[in-house]
């Protein structure tokens, strides 16, 4: 059972939301996709089914908990954010865990794949939330499958439709989120998701990323400037100056800390891979020093990784069997229910 320490955490800079304090709400690595340049690394196997993960009273409990501790030393929160170790609408209950940590006056996020969004379920679930973050890195089945590598069961044109509708109903702020990395089509590919954001009509921005932590394929790199300004320059023609943004630039080290300095390292590292400068500010503003992260090192709790020239600390789950997931995997499509 994860402690509860791990179901909360931060808040950590966020290039979207500000201050955001992290809800960690299903089981690591449990998602619908195995995108390439997933910080987390590769998933080792893919669902499409909603399931439950833990008690929604012990997780609100959590976030409860971690959001009084932060607001005693001061800490400002923009958002309590659905941001795990996997894809957060597979928590089959999601929508009351929602609903429950709005009532302690915290604005909640959802930062989500989109994979599940063809579910009349999960559309529901998320109607509550303040703000729902989606990914959008392509519109063809080829791109799709090649980039984010989803589960056999799922069909692009489902979730696409999927993204439609609840665009049309949701009254928070709506924000997607395209990761461009090296060797993407720079050109009709663009063009093709800009128009397809352009129906949504409550968009509130459209963000074009690169991959700026250890991505979960080792010849990820993000794409150029070049790329990314001809991108940016498409969303922008499409969507309008004021809707479109890029997002190139490290968030900064500003992680928040409670007290216990391993638990808090173990919770941010396990979703969000902190540069080694940020460990060592980390560690300044908590009153630790470098022995923290020795045994965590030697323990196998925690492991070194080097990418674009810096290196990062990230959460190391032991006891996980790693299978190779092909970068061109194309399955064969089947029926979808939402059983």
């Amino acid at each position: 059972m994860q402690s509860k320490k791990m179901l909360a955490f931060g808040p950590i800079p966020s290039r979207r939301l500000g201050r955001s304090l992290g809800v960690n709400n299903v089981r690591f690595k449990t998602c619908s996709y195995s995108c390439i340049y997933c910080q987390l690394g590769r998933t080792e196997k893919t669902i499409a089914k909603r399931r439950l993960f833990y008690d929604p009273e012990d997780l609100v409990s959590a976030v409860s908990g971690r959001i009084q501790a932060a607001q005693k030393m001061g800490e400002r929160i923009d958002y309590a954010t659905f941001v795990p170790d996997g894809e957060p609408t597979l928590d089959i209950n999601i929508g009351k865990e929602i609903s429950l940590i709005r009532q302690t006056g915290v604005p909640v996020a959802v930062i989500t794949n989109a994979s599940l969004l063809w579910l009349d379920s999960v559309r529901q679930d998320l109607l509550n939330a303040d703000l729902v973050s989606f990914k959008l890195d392509a519109v063809s089945e080829e791109a799709w499958r090649r980039i984010n590598r989803p589960c056999q069961k799922l069909r692009l044109d489902m979730i696409l439709e999927g993204i439609l509708r609840f665009a049309e109903v949701f009254t928070g702020k709506l924000l997607s989120e395209t990761m461009i990395v090296e060797g993407t089509d720079c050109g009709r590919a663009f063009g093709r998701m800009a128009e397809f954001l352009s129906k949504l009509r409550n968009l509130s921005k459209a963000y074009v990323a690169v991959p700026i932590r250890p991505p979960a394929e080792k010849w990820v790199r993000p794409a150029s400037e070049e790329v990314v300004n001809n991108a940016f320059q498409i969303f922008e023609k499409e969507l309008g100056a004021d809707r479109v943004e890029c997002l190139v630039d490290y968030e900064g080290h500003a992680f928040s800390h409670t007290g216990d300095v391993r638990a808090d390292l173990l919770g941010i590292t396990s979703v969000h891979p902190m540069r080694l400068e940020a460990v060592k500010e980390f560690l300044q503003a908590a009153g630790a020093d470098w022995q923290v992260i020795t045994p965590l090192l030697r323990e196998n709790k925690i492991k070194r990784i080097e990418f674009e020239g810096d290196t990062y600390y990230m959460r190391k789950f032991s006891g996980k069997k790693k299978r190779r997931v092909g970068v061109k995997r194309v399955a064969q499509q089947s029926g979808l229910n939402e059983s």
